[in-house]
């Protein structure tokens, strides 16, 4: 995929990681959480980052027996995380929840709180117009946008073929931009 950037090849990093170097699972960690999280929060909202625990832990579990470039390990951690919204799915379906607020309200701020706050604002207004599209084609959309996988590789987590996945991204995409403004704000 040529997506991976660093001092040392992807390859090596995999490998390092699979023996318990912190580091490299670290650089790991720091190259896909991010995307993964995104899209998380686009088909499994409040749960994301319980979820992708679950990524992690499961490939921890699985990375001596991984094989391939960058572009593999992406989709096969997003085929992971996409297995783990099913499950939640099914949990939730089976259980009632009690909506307590977990968060420390005694944290200090962050440096720049009006910062960081409007760029969590925007993003969640991103994610939130993603998700107002029908679930198969926000899947499809945040695999292809947030997650940066190819068409086979979306294809192959979401059990589709890739014309069915270019079709999907194609709606999706044309719903979302007519439902942005010419400035990208979202319309009424």
């Amino acid at each position: 995929m040529g997506t991976w950037t660093g001092a040392r090849a992807f390859e090596e990093t995999i490998l390092d990681a699979s023996e318990g170097d912190e580091q490299a699972f670290s650089a790991l960690w720091r190259w896909l959480n991010p995307s993964l999280i995104r899209y998380l929060r686009v088909v499994a909202p409040g749960e994301s980052e319980d979820l992708a625990s679950e990524v992690w832990l499961s490939v921890v579990q699985g990375l001596r027996r991984f094989r391939g470039d960058d572009g593999a390990f992406r989709a096969w951690a997003f085929t992971i995380a996409r297995h783990r919204v099913i499950d939640a799915a099914r949990r939730r379906s089976r259980r009632v929840v009690d909506n307590i607020s977990l968060v420390d309200s005694d944290a200090p701020p962050a440096p720049d709180a009006a910062l960081e706050a409007d760029a969590r604002w925007e993003l969640e207004a991103c994610l939130d117009v993603i998700r107002s599209l029908p679930p198969g084609q926000a899947d499809v959309v945040a695999l292809r946008v947030i997650g940066g996988l190819s068409v086979p590789d979306t294809a192959a987590v979401v059990g589709k073929s890739d014309g069915a996945v270019r079709v999907l991204a194609h709606r999706g995409l044309r719903q979302l931009a007519e439902q942005l403004e010419p400035d990208g704000s979202v319309r009424s």
